[in-house]
């Protein structure tokens, strides 16, 4: 689990196309001082495992999956990347509950100076803008931003200075694709409602599924 607040950026040192993936290495030596392998880390958004550490560096493998489904497939040496290590429940979440599951590639269509902030103007792809509100929260490559706000095809946000230099979203080129993950919250919101109302996929048999028990507890009330 991440907040979607950046630590810092790295550098793709080596994008290693293997059987079944990719083996990324991220240059950033003041990142991984207190990490072990097998931590989660998001890169770009997307949580990924560390599988080793070699000079001032970190390895991770990507998944054939991950690599469809994200913009780290096109990935290549010199590319930078923003990180973050996973949350500790002692942690403070200045930003918001962020999984590391991307749920689709957007891309940047429009960026614009306006007074101290910059506004970002995102489209995204049918399957994230259903969960998309204004003043809501979307991470973009990993970076928790609110949502000022949207259209039929996509969204603004503006972005303040901290975030930008501090972020890879400041060398972004329109066009280029981003790593979109939508607030759980209304994911888990759509799941329940449409359970409650009959409209939730089916549910293997000898499994109840919650709307059903939410049907069956309402009927013992009556």
């Amino acid at each position: 689990m991440f907040t979607g607040l950046i630590e810092c950026e790295g550098v793709i040192t080596r994008a290693d196309r293997v059987s079944g993936g990719m083996r990324l290495e991220v240059y950033s030596p003041e990142f991984g001082r207190d990490m072990a392998i097998g931590d989660s880390i998001a890169v770009d958004g997307a949580c990924l495992t560390v599988a080793k550490f070699i000079r001032g560096a970190f390895l991770t493998d990507v998944s054939a999956e991950t690599l469809e489904r994200t913009t780290l497939g096109g990935l290549q040496q010199g590319a930078k990347v923003n990180l973050e290590r996973a949350l500790r429940l002692s942690d403070r979440l200045g930003g918001h509950l962020v999984s590391g599951h991307v749920d689709g590639v957007g891309k940047l269509e429009l960026k614009q100076p306006t007074g101290k902030f910059t506004v970002y103007q995102f489209q995204a792809p049918p399957e994230v803008m259903r969960y998309i509100v204004e003043k809501g929260s979307i991470a973009v490559d990993g970076i928790s931003l609110t949502v000022a706000k949207i259209g039929p095809q996509g969204f603004t946000c503006a972005v303040i200075p901290q975030t930008e230099s501090a972020t890879t979203l400041k060398d972004k080129a329109i066009g280029s694709g981003v790593n979109l993950e939508a607030d759980m919250l209304a994911k888990y919101v759509e799941r329940f409602v449409a359970g409650y109302t009959g409209g939730a996929e089916p549910v293997p048999a000898g499994r109840r599924g919650l709307g059903e028990m939410l049907r069956e507890f309402a009927e013992g009330e009556k």
